[in-house]
């Protein structure tokens, strides 16, 4: 979209960054920046003219503004973004779910539309940090693959009003899982996302070349062709430490990586090289994989890091095959999707070759609660009509909803911890309950930030979904939590009877919102 000339207008004209990744003989550079919590002043202006000379020295296709990133405040990047695209540099917005409820988000999605800024990178985002007065209230009202449906039904508004621009959206996948199951929950979500309108994927930041091989192969066995960026990083002893104690959600960084960047870092300018060198190493390496780009972090002071990472990548891009030993760094007993003398023709994930072992107590519940999904909840079953027509009339008797709600209530407290949402989802995450086992409520998938299996808020318990693929691949039912598209609570339902919401066709399942008809038309394979 062009720009009336000012003050801050482009001396040249921009070439957009969904244009630059739709030219498969371009090798796409994005550049991530972080605002400060400073609304003017120093950090603004430094992030600013990062963006300057990003967009005069002419490699950079776009640059990312992150969303109060770690969950603490921040400048808000559609504000600064604004400033950055009036300078002539393309701006890929980063949109969690984590500060507003839908109304909040649709809101804010019609704002940057208005502004011209349609790339939108959809999180779920970071657990909610410190704020005024304390931590603030996590929202996640909508998570990643719902915020891509959205983004979509509005960019069919956007056409339909006269504006031929629409949303272009991407999203984050973190094939860097040490664990069997955490890996299959992220290429599962990867594939929802990919169905409910991804346009890209940027991965997560690791050191591991065969995780990135994987990442590709794995989208050639869901069958989608997203354009993939890999991230590289200007990695320092502070960032690195931080991300090797599990401080960076998602990221990873080993034991014998960490030791080597310290041991760089002894001299600050020979750490720096080291640095550089790594960088644009590992941007010939995603090169020469096959990635459709690289999206540079770690850059906070001045552009001229960037420039010199791609001014080395410009050098040895062509020596990749010698730098793939330079990220060897595997996580312990970490599970790797497919085997290292792969068939490049006919990829076979090896996902389920060894169950693990749940305990009995997990076996029974799962068990009971499916048996009596399968009786009670079905929408084909047999006897469905005569359970509709017991539902009609005790939802008609008077006080017949509350008895059925304390009914209810007892027996989903007691195996499901059940928080009374009246819009149960509990098949779709092997009858498990979003609502009280994940802190980000999330229906669609693994949030990013597991970290060996255990979940990102809450180190001390298993994530969710790790617990799901445990039960369901032992029935070999994992397409359970790849098929289609779960939509959002119907927060109209909060403290009423799930059981009589399903038969009377109140809940999700029987809804028929825009949002909740076209995540049904979603298909997705893993």
């Amino acid at each position: 979209m062009k720009k009336e000339a000012g003050k801050n207008a482009p001396l040249t004209s921009r070439f957009p960054f969904s244009l630059a990744l739709a030219d498969k003989h371009r090798f796409v550079v994005t550049l991530e920046l972080v605002p400060g919590r400073e609304a003017s002043g120093r950090s603004v202006d430094t992030v600013t003219s990062i963006a300057r000379d990003a967009f005069a020295d002419g490699r950079i296709s776009a640059v990312s503004i992150t969303d109060n990133p770690g969950g603490n405040p921040s400048l808000s990047p559609d504000v600064l973004g604004h400033d950055i695209f009036e300078i002539g540099m393309d701006v890929i917005v980063h949109f969690t779910c984590r500060d507003m409820n839908r109304i909040g988000m649709e809101s804010r999605a019609l704002q940057l539309a208005m502004m011209g800024m349609k790339n939108i990178l959809a999180l779920g985002g970071d657990y909610s940090g410190k704020g005024f007065g304390g931590q603030g209230a996590p929202v996640f009202d909508l998570d990643s693959v719902q915020l891509q449906i959205m983004l979509g039904l509005l960019s069919e508004r956007i056409n339909a009003s006269g504006d031929p621009d629409t949303f272009f959206t991407g999203c984050a996948v973190s094939p860097f899982k040490r664990t069997e199951a955490e890996c299959y929950a992220q290429y599962a979500k990867l594939c929802r996302k990919a169905a409910a309108g991804a346009q890209f994927a940027i991965t997560q930041l690791g050191y591991d070349a065969e995780k990135f091989k994987e990442l590709l192969q794995i989208t050639k066995v869901m069958g989608i062709h997203l354009p993939l960026l890999g991230s590289v990083y200007v990695l320092r002893p502070k960032v690195a430490a931080l991300i090797h104690g599990g401080n960076v959600p998602g990221a990873v960084v080993t034991d014998a990586l960490l030791e080597r960047v310290q041991k760089e870092w002894k001299d600050p300018a020979s750490g720096r090289e080291a640095a550089i060198e790594r960088a644009a190493r590992l941007c010939a390496v995603l090169k020469g994989l096959g990635y459709a780009g690289v999206h540079i972090g770690g850059v906070h002071r001045s552009f001229d890091i960037a420039g010199r990472i791609l001014d080395r990548f410009a050098l040895i891009e062509d020596q990749w095959p010698d730098f793939l030993q330079d990220f060897d760094f595997p996580q312990p007993a970490g599970f790797y999707a497919f085997s290292r003398e792969l068939d490049e023709g006919a990829p076979h994930a090896l996902f389920g070759q060894s169950p693990p072992k749940i305990n009995f107590v997990e076996r029974l519940r799962y068990g009971l609660l499916r048996r009596a999904h399968d009786t009670f909840f079905d929408a084909t079953h047999p006897l469905g009509p005569v359970y509709r027509k017991g539902a009609r009339l005790i939802d008609t008797m008077p006080g017949g909803r509350r008895l059925m709600y304390l009914v209810e209530d007892i027996p989903k407290r007691a195996l499901l911890h059940c928080q009374k949402c009246g819009d149960c989802a509990v098949q779709h995450v092997g009858f498990l309950c979003p609502e009280s086992q994940c802190p980000k409520h999330i229906r669609n998938g693994a949030c990013g930030g597991s970290r060996n299996g255990r979940c990102e808020v809450f180190p001390d318990r298993p994530c969710v979904w790790v617990r799901a693929y445990r039960r369901l691949v032992r029935g070999n039912k994992t397409r359970e939590i790849t098929e289609g598209c779960v939509p959002p609570r119907m927060w109209e339902l909060n403290n009423t009877s799930a059981w009589l919401n399903f038969h009377l066709q109140r809940d999700h399942q029987g809804s028929s919102n825009e949002l909740s008809r076209r995540c049904r038309m979603i298909g997705c394979r893993l």
